[in-house]
């Protein structure tokens, strides 16, 4: 009798397995582009991106059964990348004193205008636009991900898109 739980157990194992591994196949190559973006730094979203299909794969029993699995990743990683930017903040703050700023972006090659328009923006006006403008979703789906209401988020899509379209215009004006 005890080789049927055992049996079954293995079974689930394996289908928790496929299951992960499929929605891993369906959503990697977005989340990566989207984290790009993000982060102006293609080894930074990597890094991001594993480290939360990692937090998703650890819960997966538990995220598979939420009505939406993506958006679960999504806030995650976003999570992951905003809690790196204040980890880097803190460290720029111990070695350079309180005064000093840290932005992520400038070490980025700006290959791009529109890459490095993008790159310009606030954390927070940067992932409105990605969410928004780029993933097409909605001021409610991209309030979720990001922990504010949806009229925040159209704000910060708003200004983001001002200052890329300023950005823009003095590049090439």
């Amino acid at each position: 009798m005890q080789a049927v739980p055992v049996r079954m157990a293995e079974d689930e194992a394996g289908v928790r397995a496929d299951g992960f591994e499929a929605f891993f196949g369906a959503e990697r190559a977005r989340l990566s582009g989207t984290l790009c973006l993000l982060s102006g730094d293609r080894g930074e979203a990597e890094d991001v991106m594993q480290e939360a299909f990692l937090k998703v794969w650890e819960r997966w029993d538990r995220v598979s059964a939420v009505p939406d699995p993506v958006a679960y990743l999504y806030r995650t990683a976003f999570n992951v990348f905003r809690s790196r930017l204040r980890r880097a903040a803190r460290a720029a703050r111990r070695v350079f004193g309180a005064e000093a700023s840290f932005d992520p972006s400038p070490g980025v090659e700006d290959r791009q205008d529109l890459l490095g328009a993008h790159r310009t923006l606030a954390p927070r006006q940067r992932s409105a636009v990605v969410l928004m403008e780029l993933m097409d979703l909605s001021s409610e789906d991209a309030a979720r991900i990001l922990h504010v209401r949806p009229v925040t988020v159209r704000v910060l899509a708003s200004q983001g898109r001002a200052a890329i379209k300023r950005h823009l215009e003095g590049s090439h004006g």
